[in-house]
């Protein structure tokens, strides 16, 4: 179980600087993230170290995400947007 302080700071990791990036993790965060299995919600920290403009382009299909062990959680991601 995480404890309310790590919940508050992966939140405040979620807002970003590019704002295509932080309307979808909005969405996914007012979605999905609840429901986030303990490995999923390791996954999605993760995810967080990720530059921007990288981040952005796993997202929005423009590239593959190198690291085959995200792929999962940037589909959850994607989910949330349809």
């Amino acid at each position: 179980m995480i404890d309310e302080v790590e919940l508050k700071r992966i939140l405040w990791r979620s807002r970003r600087g590019l704002l295509e990036l932080d309307l979808q993790l909005e969405r996914f965060v007012n979605g999905a993230f609840q429901g986030l299995s303990a490995a999923e919600l390791e996954d999605y920290r993760r995810l967080l170290l990720l530059p921007d403009q990288d981040f952005l382009e796993y997202l929005n299909g423009k590239a593959e995400c190198p690291d085959v062990t995200l792929r999962a959680i940037i589909e959850r991601i994607q989910a949330e947007q349809r």
